[in-house]
């Protein structure tokens, strides 16, 4: 079995829960009411602030200049083309630049981005490449879920779907991918073992990254 196999059958129950989730679902249809997408716009700003770090600390950790190099252009392309898209996305709910920079971490979000990042600074490469994986394959695969039943008629949510159900993000999903059979395949089975821990945290993260926007997650004190 590959990493993937191995990792995915962890993870499909999970994407099957996101799907179902009601945020999820009336995304899909088009019938979700636009306050929880709009937390949820925020909320992943502030999560792409810290993804960028752990693209960076994903270079330093490296251990070849080819696996460097990609690292390194995907924390260029998140921060200087991501994060633009981002705000022209927002744009469309209304949310200024402004509020988009003024939004506090909820707390799930605080907890998922200390998770990545603290796992890219201080574990091995190859546990960075499996906590990541779940944001890229979660995305594309949830994306894809929907994109089969149809468009909804909200062309702002349309546009999520097709964005993450799209070529290019599903190529870079495919990368993702194929970096983690490459890591794997040079893991001991101690080291396999804490890759599907970082892979099943990450998903769980994903999950929960949803209900906290379905139910606008605020710090309780």
């Amino acid at each position: 079995m590959s990493g993937t196999d191995d990792l995915l059958e962890i993870g499909e129950p999970i994407v099957d829960a996101i799907v179902d989730h009601p945020m999820v679902a009336r995304l899909g249809d088009g019938t979700l009411d636009t306050a929880p997408f709009e937390y949820w716009v925020r909320q992943d700003y502030v999560y792409l602030i810290e993804y960028s770090r752990v693209f960076a600390h994903g270079a330093a950790r490296a251990p070849d200049l080819q696996r460097m190099g990609r690292f390194a252009g995907l924390l260029d392309a998140t921060l200087n083309t991501e994060m633009d898209l981002h705000r022209a996305y927002a744009a469309e709910f209304g949310i200024s630049e402004a509020e988009l920079e003024a939004t506090e971490p909820s707390p799930t979000t605080q907890a998922y981005t200390d998770f990545l990042v603290r796992t890219a600074a201080a574990r091995p490469f190859g546990e960075t490449v499996a906590a990541l994986l779940p944001c890229m394959w979660g995305f594309n695969e949830t994306a894809e879920r929907l994109a089969a039943d149809g468009l909804p008629e909200d062309e702002r949510y349309a546009e999520w779907i097709e964005t993450y159900s799209g070529e290019e993000f599903a190529e870079l999903t495919e990368w993702c991918l194929d970096l983690t059979d490459e890591v794997w395949a040079a893991a001991t089975e101690s080291e396999r073992e804490r890759y599907r821990d970082r892979f099943e945290t990450s998903m769980r993260y994903e999950y929960r990254f949803w209900d906290a926007a379905w139910r606008e997650e605020e710090w309780s004190v």
